[in-house]
């Protein structure tokens, strides 16, 4: 499964805390990380699945791949600028929203646009279709029961 957590290439120490936390996480369930490949959140998101043996896996912006965060396996440079966001969106089957800011929130209406993904966020956009979550292990657990729900229908 590819979960994509998305967040600003800027952030405070304590919100790199929890993308780190939440990546440790989706590590340690062998899903694959998704991100933008940058710095800030990505960066974090991508230590933490490292750090628990995940995948990790970035799109990004520029033709070279210069941005590219060190805890990156694959690494995808598109040339395609913002524009990438809706590539990340799509290549997840659920996405994390950490904190972030119009880039987050682009991905956000990308990934809720059909067909509809799951969106659950921590201390990101309140708006209409993104599940809120006090924790990087409740995002987790919001995750989980997503797909055990949905794959027990197939």
């Amino acid at each position: 499964m590819n979960v994509a957590v998305i967040g600003g290439h800027k952030c405070s120490k304590r919100v790199y805390k929890i993308a780190q936390l939440t990546g440790s996480l989706i590590g340690d369930r062998g899903w694959v990380l998704v991100c933008g490949g940058g710095p800030g959140v990505m960066e974090a998101a991508c230590k933490g699945a490292k750090s628990a043996g995940g995948l990790t896996v970035g799109i990004l912006p520029s033709y070279d791949g210069a941005e590219a965060n060190k805890f990156l396996d694959v690494r995808l440079p598109t040339g395609f600028g913002y524009a990438r966001n809706i590539l990340v969106a799509r290549a997840a089957d659920a996405i994390i929203a950490i904190d972030g800011e119009y880039g987050t929130l682009s991905e956000i209406a990308f990934a809720l646009n059909p067909p509809k993904k799951l969106v659950v966020g921590l201390g990101t956009w309140d708006i209409k279709g993104v599940v809120k979550a006090a924790s990087p292990k409740e995002a987790i657990n919001c995750v989980e029961k997503h797909f055990n729900k949905r794959n027990n229908k197939k």
